[in-house]
């Protein structure tokens, strides 16, 4: 068995504690006279079957099964046996939610979604892309989990996060942005490609127990969660060396910043162009951001 931190290591015992004991102590011998490795007696534990052990996010116990089941001959019998269990625990999804900054708890206990501003400067397309990569992926790692099921409370409030991010980005309400982008009562990102107009959905596949996991996926690879945000909307303006005024192509480029959009007054043909489009830059070519300064880019 790899584990993707190899320092983690979890063995089961048949066997009492003392048998425990023994083996804890005969690979700390081994990873000190072998690898030259210090074994952490903080973070060894030996811990009861009967009792949750936690490992690499998962809590991890054995479960008796005294069930009594009738053979081919029609004789009753109970049926002895042992299974190892896997549970996500609460404060896994709880505290991923908390460190994206996709939910706080009131004062009186309420749990409500809030939106993300650090991701308000995307696309639409790459916000939608960035929410399901994180349902997506959390979903992948804990679907061997007894309890994969509770996971639906984690996409919920990720999604509800997602429409009050478009809400804040675009100054409207969640009702308005559902009604605008639900189709079918699915949320859905209309793009266009060389290919022509495509779409992208939140993610909506069943967030249930998988009990037959894919042995074939390389889970030794961290997925790259940020490609969504690899590259900027700014980003792909100025590597397209276009002026967003004149239209002018392959020519050096500038950027013209602002600092709010509240202080554009809306008079001169540019700044209504920045206003419309919510953008607080614009990629200008030399001459009309000089016309821009000098007031001549009308």
């Amino acid at each position: 068995m790899r584990f993707l931190l190899a320092t983690y290591l979890i063995i089961s015992v048949i066997g009492s504690k003392a048998d425990a004991l023994t083996i804890k102590k005969d690979i700390e011998q081994f990873l000190n006279e072998k690898l030259k490795i210090q074994l952490s007696e903080e973070k060894t534990l030996i811990t009861h079957h009967s009792k949750f052990a936690k490992f690499l996010g998962y809590e991890i116990t054995i479960s008796r099964n005294q069930n009594i089941s009738t053979d081919c001959m029609g004789v009753k019998k109970r049926v002895h046996g042992s299974k190892v269990k896997l549970y996500i625990p609460q404060s896994a999804w709880v505290n991923k939610l908390k460190d994206l900054g996709a939910f706080r708890i009131d004062k009186n206990g309420t749990w409500k979604p809030t939106p993300r501003p650090y991701l308000m400067n995307l696309n639409d397309l790459e916000i939608l892309s960035t929410y399901n990569s994180e349902i997506r992926g959390l979903h992948n790692y804990y679907k061997l989990a007894n309890n994969a099921t509770v996971l639906q409370h984690f996409a919920y409030f990720m999604k509800y996060s997602m429409y009050k991010t478009y809400a804040s980005k675009y100054q409207s309400s969640v009702r308005k942005i559902l009604r605008k982008y639900q189709v079918n009562n699915l949320f859905q990102v209309k793009y266009e490609t060389k290919k022509g107009t495509k779409v992208r959905t939140v993610y909506n596949e069943r967030i249930v127990r998988e009990k037959r996991p894919d042995t074939s996926a390389n889970v030794d690879n961290i997925a790259n969660t940020l490609v969504y945000r690899s590259q900027t909307e700014l980003t792909q303006r100025l590597l397209a060396d276009k002026c967003d005024w004149c239209g002018k192509e392959n020519s050096e480029v500038e950027v013209h910043h602002i600092r709010k959009l509240k202080d554009l007054k809306g008079k001169a043909k540019w700044e209504k162009s920045m206003i419309a489009r919510k953008r607080k830059t614009m990629i200008l070519c030399h001459k009309c951001h000089v016309d821009l300064h000098y007031g001549r880019l009308d």
